[in-house]
């Protein structure tokens, strides 16, 4: 029961956000928000997480890990439920609830992962990372079919969404009232701001948020970025399913191998090895070569958001440990990606190309390798006054 609960929740965590970013024009038109305001229902979330990250191991330690996601998917149902309301207002404020309830999930799944599979972590981190992301695609495909095929409207093709969070408050709910836990992240406050004084935390931090950074930029510009070099809007469309569609096998793999050996650098090189060359490709206007260029794109942003979610739980000792870095590292992560799409707008306008985007997104991918390669290094946190077991 516990693994279904935690498939459920992960599969929650995407499903809700990137099934917006194709009805954004739809809703723009419906409501007649601005531009300015339509951008806000991708980055409210972000910036949800940012805000929310670091209090989600204060409320595990309160309320326990499986009263605090309980209360993330009813936090997470009515912000769905909201949201779908055809205001400009319950959209925002829908969102946010939204965003709120996903930080949490987002923060404790590697924590209860640790805490109750600790043989499995490679395993249970593969499969519900896959998960996440096998739903997220699936929404981001389905999305336009079901506002305009089926009928439903941008409201009902967003709403659909809420019955993922129902059954998971279903399960979470039997769960609940069959194990009785109240199992406590302990002493969070103090494992808090010692990640602080971490270098490990912060090699870790960096990694998490610049593959954010990456992720969320593919997700806003790369269909811009194929339309300027001639590819038409249904074809652009299909690539950035493909993007995503191709992490899912390296999202579920890249932990497992990741699980097995205390060094995880290779797998860091290889991955930016994958990005850096997709990114170049694109910048060489090599355009018969675009899909392969964006499958490198994809494979590379699925390893490195499972070795981001991995690291939270080898590089750490106990559940409390791990929740604590989680925040830590999505907190300041997600900041990261909210800036993203933003700067390689601004790039873009400023340069009337995207040449210099794609340069500082290069750029980026080096930066992120280094990060990456130091949060590699086998080891755990040490912070001062703090004793920890080598590796």
């Amino acid at each position: 029961m516990m693994f279904a609960g935690i498939i459920l929740i992960a599969i929650n965590l995407r499903a809700a956000i990137t099934s917006v970013g194709p009805l954004i024009g739809i809703i723009r038109d419906d409501t007649g928000i601005s531009n300015t305001l339509a951008g806000m229902l991708t980055t409210l979330p972000l910036l949800a997480f940012a805000l929310l990250s670091p209090m989600a191991p204060a409320m595990a330690k309160k309320w326990g890990l499986e009263n605090t996601l309980l209360l993330s998917m009813v936090v997470l149902t009515f912000g769905i439920g909201i949201r779908s309301v055809s205001s400009p207002y319950t959209l925002l404020i829908g969102t946010a609830f939204l965003g709120m309830a996903i930080a949490v999930g987002n923060v404790l799944l590697p924590s209860l992962v640790k805490r109750d599979f600790p043989r499995h972590i490679g395993l249970m981190t593969g499969t519900y990372s896959a998960s996440m992301n096998l739903l997220a695609a699936i929404a981001s495909g389905i999305s336009i079919p079901l506002a305009t095929q089926a009928g439903l409207g941008w409201q009902g093709s967003l709403l659909i969404w809420g019955s993922l969070s129902v059954l998971a408050l279903i399960v979470w709910i039997i769960q609940r009232r069959s194990s009785g836990k109240t199992a406590e992240v302990r002493s969070t406050s103090t494992k808090q701001q010692s990640v602080l004084r971490s270098p490990l935390a912060w090699y870790i931090t960096l990694f998490m948020g610049l593959q954010s950074f990456t992720f969320y930029v593919n997700v806003s510009w790369l269909p811009e970025i194929l339309r300027s070099q001639g590819m038409d809007y249904s074809a652009a469309g299909w690539m950035l399913s493909i993007l995503q569609f191709v992490s899912l096998p390296f999202s579920f793999i890249i932990p497992v191998l990741a699980g097995r050996n205390p060094n995880q650098r290779m797998l860091v090189t290889i991955s930016a090895l994958c990005m850096l060359t997709g990114y170049a490709g694109l910048f060489s206007g090599m355009t018969s070569l675009n899909l392969l260029w964006v499958m490198l794109v994809g494979i590379s942003g699925g390893a490195n958001f499972s070795l981001s979610l991995m690291f939270f739980t080898l590089r750490t000792k106990t559940a409390q440990e791990a929740a604590a870095l989680s925040g830590m590292a999505q907190s300041l992560g997600y900041l990261l990606a909210a800036v993203g799409p933003m700067l390689i707008g601004f790039l873009h306008d400023a340069t009337g190309g995207w040449k210099v985007p794609l340069a500082v997104l290069s750029a980026v991918v080096v930066v992120l390798f280094i990060f990456g390669f130091g949060a590699a290094k086998p080891g755990y946190l040490s912070v001062p006054n703090e004793t920890k077991p080598e590796a």
